[in-house]
């Protein structure tokens, strides 16, 4: 365990802004996230990853065409296609599967900050999925927090 010393708190909001193109459109924002960690002050903390919206999600995959195309393929196996959603019969959006969908994989993603750096494996990336049937515009809000770079 590493002793942190005296340190000030660091607290980083940012907003970024995304648009995706179609239904189960997965995009790779470890860049994104990446790019921000350094301007946050956060030496050691966490970063909190929050996509806004009922049908999309935020996960970590392998960003690779093979493993990327299975994810795509296991969505569409949790939540088929053609199923009768109440959703649908309540809203008449079409969209039932994609609540569930997003509902199953989850609208956020805690990673931890050592060093002022994202602690992710060789082959993790950070990934927005598009759930609903159509491209949208998403707003992922970023919280960067911990012990920052304070006067010793």
């Amino acid at each position: 365990m590493r002793n942190a010393g005296i340190s000030e708190t660091a607290l980083f909001l940012d907003e970024i802004p995304f648009t995706t193109r179609r239904e189960l459109d997965i995009l790779d924002i470890t860049d994104q996230i990446r790019r921000r960690i350094p301007g946050s002050g956060v030496i050691d903390g966490t970063a909190h990853i929050f996509a806004a919206g009922q049908t999309v999600a935020i996960t970590t995959i392998e960003y690779e065409p093979g493993a990327v195309s299975d994810l795509r393929n296991a969505i569409r196996r949790l939540a088929p296609d053609g199923l009768d959603y109440e959703h649908n019969a309540a809203w008449g959006d079409g969209n039932g599967r994609s609540h569930i969908r997003a509902s199953l994989l989850g609208p956020d993603l805690t990673v931890p900050v050592r060093s002022g750096r994202l602690l992710l494996g060789t082959w993790q990336q950070i990934v927005l999925v598009e759930l609903d049937l159509r491209g949208r515009s998403r707003t992922v809000h970023l919280t960067v927090a911990g012990s920052g770079a304070g006067k010793n």
